[in-house]
């Protein structure tokens, strides 16, 4: 892969890192509004509870995220980015423009999916 395609891809991954870590912010000051000093009933208790929940499970959605975009930021370091993980060959670049983290070629992605079902 070309110098230039890769700075496209990295400037992609650290555009979607702050994306993400935005996001976690966001999340981060909405749990802490979710947290009402005093609670009247059992169902104000729940509604809290079940929201707080819902809304520290995207979080970690995105922290997953986040992490498999370091990784491909590590491996443009390393100069491995855009090779599949499993045939060794590139992985088509429609393929990286809709999931710039990816670590499979759209064809090894498919037999690791068959694996895990």
């Amino acid at each position: 892969m070309r110098k230039q395609e890769i700075e496209h891809y990295k400037k992609i991954l650290l555009a979607k890192k702050n994306e993400i870590i935005a996001k976690l912010n966001e999340f981060l000051n909405q749990t802490k509004e979710v947290e009402p000093d005093v609670v009247q009933d059992a169902g104000d208790k729940a509604e809290t509870s079940y929201t707080k929940e819902f809304l520290l499970n995207l979080s970690d959605t995105e922290r997953k995220q986040l992490s498999k975009i370091d990784e491909a930021l590590e491996r443009i370091e390393e100069s491995t980015y855009g090779s599949c993980h499993m045939c060794h060959k590139p992985i088509n670049k429609k393929r990286l423009n809709a999931v710039p983290w990816a670590l499979y070629c759209v064809h090894c992605q498919e037999k690791k999916e068959e694996e895990s079902a």
